[in-house]
C-alpha cells in the first residue's frame, strides 16, 4: 500500500495490527531468523486465504514481529473473523514440527494512521502495539498454554466484536483494565478456538469513587488490618477483594459504601477499627 509523502498530513482510518512473538529474546540468531520466516508465512498465508490484496496492506518489520495497517476498504470484520481463523490454523500447522511452539500476541485497533516514507505513526498504532505487548496478553497466553492470543481495543470491541458475525463470537472475549503509559484503557482478550479466557486476578482495575461522606478512602489504611482476610466481609459497608502477590503476601482492596462510622448491629469476631483515624 504505497503512499505519497504529501499524504503524511492526512490521517486515514485504518485497522492496525501488531504481531509479537512470545519470548523472542530466548531465540538464538539462527532460530530467530527461522522464527521471523514462520511469522511471515503465517500472516501472508492468512491474508491470501482471506482475499486481502497486497496493495491494501502496509507491512512493517519489527524484528520479532510485524506491524500491519489495513486499508479501510477491507471490512474489519473479515480480519477479526476469518483472518484470525486462518492465522490460527496456519500457526498450528507451523508448530506441529517444532519442539518449542511459536507463540503470537496480536493487538488490534482502528483509528487515524499517518503514513510517510519510513512507515506509519499515530495513537492508533501506539495502542495496537501496547495491547499486543501488554502483561495481560502475555499472562493469558502462558496461563492457557495457548499459541495465539488476540487483544482488541474497547472501541473495536464495541463497534465490531459485540455485534458478532462470521467467526466472531463476543462471548469468547474477556475484558481487562490495562494501565498504559497513556492512561487506563479497557481491552478485550480472545483465544481463537477456545472459550473466553480467565483474566489474571492481578489485572489493574479502576479505583472506585469514594462516597462524599466517607472522606478519602483511596488508601486501605482507613481500615485497620485484621489478622488474616477471613471475617472482613462482616464489616458493614466494606467489600473486600484479596489476591496473593508474587511474594505470597495478601493484597487486599476495599470498596467502602456509605459512612464508615455507621456500624449498628454488627458483631465483630476480631478487633476492627471503623471510622476515620484522628490526625
Amino acid at each position: 500500500m504505497d503512499h505519497d509523502v504529501t499524504d503524511v498530513a492526512e490521517a486515514r482510518y485504518e485497522l492496525v495490527i501488531s504481531v509479537d512473538a512470545r519470548r523472542s529474546g530466548e531465540y538464538d540468531d539462527i532460530e530467530k531468523t527461522r522464527m521471523r520466516a514462520r511469522i511471515y508465512r503465517v500472516l501472508e498465508t492468512a491474508f491470501t486465504h482471506t482475499k486481502v490484496a497486497r496493495d491494501s496492506l502496509h507491512l512493517e518489520d519489527r524484528g520479532d514481529g510485524v506491524l500491519v495497517s489495513v486499508s479501510g476498504q477491507v471490512p474489519v470484520a473479515r480480519l477479526l473473523g476469518l483472518w484470525m481463523v486462518e492465522v490460527h490454523e496456519k500457526l498450528r500447522d507451523e508448530n506441529r514440527a517444532l519442539r518449542v511452539p511459536l507463540g503470537l500476541r496480536v493487538g488490534m485497533h482502528v483509528g487515524p494512521v499517518r503514513h510517510d516514507d519510513r512507515g506509519i505513526a499515530g495513537r492508533a498504532v501506539d495502542l495496537a502495539c501496547r495491547l499486543a505487548d501488554s502483561t495481560v496478553a502475555r499472562q493469558v497466553l502462558d496461563a492457557e498454554r495457548a499459541d495465539l492470543v488476540l487483544a482488541v481495543s474497547g472501541s473495536l470491541y464495541e463497534d465490531v466484536v459485540s455485534g458478532g458475525g462470521k467467526f466472531i463470537e463476543p462471548a469468547r472475549y474477556s475484558a481487562a483494565r490495562l494501565e498504559l503509559k497513556e492512561g487506563p484503557v479497557t481491552a478485550w482478550f480472545h483465544l481463537p478456538g477456545r472459550p473466553a479466557p480467565e483474566i489474571p486476578v492481578a489485572t489493574p482495575v479502576t479505583r472506585p469513587e469514594a462516597h462524599p461522606d466517607a472522606g478519602d478512602v483511596s488508601d486501605v489504611s482507613g481500615v485497620d488490618d485484621v489478622d488474616g482476610v477471613d471475617g472482613v466481609d462482616g464489616v458493614d459497608g466494606v467489600e473486600q477483594a484479596a489476591r496473593t502477590t508474587d511474594s505470597g503476601d495478601v493484597d487486599a482492596r476495599y470498596h467502602v459504601q456509605g459512612d464508615m462510622s455507621q456500624h449498628t448491629g454488627n458483631v465483630y469476631q476480631q478487633p476492627v477499627h471503623i471510622g476515620r483515624r484522628k490526625g
